[in-house]
C-alpha cells in the first residue's frame, strides 16, 4: 500500500514539475531577434519556451479576450507607449523583484512594477553631412525654427515611436507650447512624411531634406551596410532636458501559470549576461546601466538622456495623438 501510494505522488507530481520547465511568451520583438537570447536561456537552464509572435495590438486583444485561459506567461513588446497600455488593459501584474528594481533604472520601468524595460533606444536629430554644421543643431524644439524652412524629413505620426516622443514633449512643456513645436515641424517640411525610419535617413542621405527625427537603431543598420553613408548623428538637447529615449520590454501577464519562472527569465534578461544579447543584435543600448553597448553603438559617443519615466510615453499618448492631428502632422 505504501508502495502504491508513493506511485500515485510521483504520478501527480511529474506534470507539476513538467510545467514548471516550461514557457509561453506573447512577443511583438521581432523573431529573429528575440530567438537567439531563449536560445542561451533554454541553453542555460534547461527550460522549454514557446513563443507566439504577433503584432503588440493583437497580442494585447488576444490577451484580453483569453484572460485566465490565457498560456501566456510573459508579454515583450516595443515602445513603452505600448508596455503602459497593457498594464492599464489589466493583463500585467506586478512583480515584487529587488533583483530587477537594482538592474533596470526607475525611469526605464513602470511606476507600479507591472513592466520593465530591457533594452533603449534613442529617438534623435541626424543631418547630412554635406549640408548641415552639427553646430547649427540644438533641440526638437529648435527644428521648428524657421531656418529650418523646407530642410526637415519625418516619419508619419501614425507611428507609435513619434506619438510618444510627443507624449514627452507634453509632459514637459504642457499641450499648448508642444502644439506650437509640432506646429513648426509641420511648416519645415521638406516633404510629406515617411512611411519608416530608413526610407526618412535615405531621403537625407539623398539631399531631400537636411535633418530629421529616427530611433538610433535604423541608422546603425545603414552604417553597418554602408560606412560611408553620409548622414551624422546629434544627441538632441543635451543643454536641457535630454535625448528622447524609448524602451522594449516585458512584463508578466496577470493569469500567467508559470510566474515563478516568468521572473527567472525577465530578471536574467536584465543580467548583464543576457543585456548584451537583447541590445546588440538590435544596435540597441542595454537598459541595465551596468552593461557597456555594442562598440559599434558606443562609436556613436555618450548621451544625456531625459529621466522621464516611460510611463508617461503612453499616458500622455492619446493626447499626443490629438495635438499631431491639430497640427496638421500626418
Amino acid at each position: 500500500m505504501l508502495f502504491t501510494r508513493t506511485l500515485l505522488a510521483a504520478a501527480l507530481i511529474v506534470p507539476l514539475a513538467s510545467q514548471a520547465e516550461s514557457l509561453t511568451i506573447y512577443s511583438a520583438r521581432t523573431e529573429t531577434l528575440l530567438k537567439p537570447i531563449l536560445e542561451a536561456y533554454k541553453k542555460e537552464t534547461g527550460v522549454e519556451i514557446k513563443v507566439f509572435n504577433d503584432k503588440e495590438g493583437v497580442l494585447l486583444e488576444r490577451l484580453k479576450a483569453e484572460k485566465e485561459n490565457t498560456p501566456a506567461d510573459l508579454l515583450i513588446t516595443v515602445d513603452a507607449g505600448n508596455l503602459w497600455l497593457a498594464a492599464k488593459e489589466g493583463v500585467l501584474r506586478p512583480v515584487k523583484s529587488d533583483t530587477l528594481n537594482a538592474a533596470i533604472p526607475a525611469h526605464l520601468r513602470d511606476p507600479g512594477n507591472q513592466w520593465f524595460g530591457l533594452s533603449v533606444r534613442a529617438r534623435t536629430i541626424f543631418f547630412n553631412k554635406a549640408k548641415v554644421n552639427p553646430a547649427s543643431l540644438s533641440s526638437y524644439e529648435d527644428l521648428a525654427s524657421p531656418k529650418w524652412k523646407g530642410k526637415l524629413c519625418l516619419r508619419t505620426s501614425k507611428k507609435v515611436y513619434n506619438q510618444s516622443l510627443v507624449a514627452t514633449l507634453i509632459a514637459e512643456h504642457g499641450e499648448a507650447k508642444t502644439e506650437q513645436i509640432v506646429k513648426g515641424w509641420v511648416n519645415n517640411l521638406a516633404t510629406d512624411p515617411f512611411a519608416d525610419d530608413t526610407k526618412m535617413l535615405e531621403a537625407i542621405a539623398a539631399g531631400q531634406c537636411e535633418v530629421g527625427l529616427a530611433n538610433t537603431y535604423y541608422y546603425g543598420r545603414l552604417i553597418d551596410s554602408n560606412p560611408a553613408f553620409p548622414v551624422g548623428i546629434f544627441w538632441a538637447n543635451q543643454k536641457t532636458s535630454g535625448v528622447h529615449v524609448n524602451v522594449s520590454g516585458a512584463g508578466i501577464t496577470r493569469h500567467a501559470k508559470n510566474p515563478a519562472g516568468a521572473q527567472k527569465l525577465l530578471e536574467w534578461l536584465a543580467s548583464p549576461k543576457a543585456q548584451n544579447l537583447f541590445a546588440d543584435n538590435n544596435m540597441e543600448f542595454p537598459a541595465n546601466p551596468a552593461v557597456k553597448p555594442d562598440p559599434k553603438v558606443a562609436a556613436w559617443g555618450s548621451f544625456k538622456a531625459n529621466l522621464i519615466n516611460m510611463s508617461k510615453a503612453g499616458e500622455l499618448q492619446a493626447e499626443a495623438v490629438k495635438l499631431m492631428d491639430r497640427a496638421g502632422y500626418r
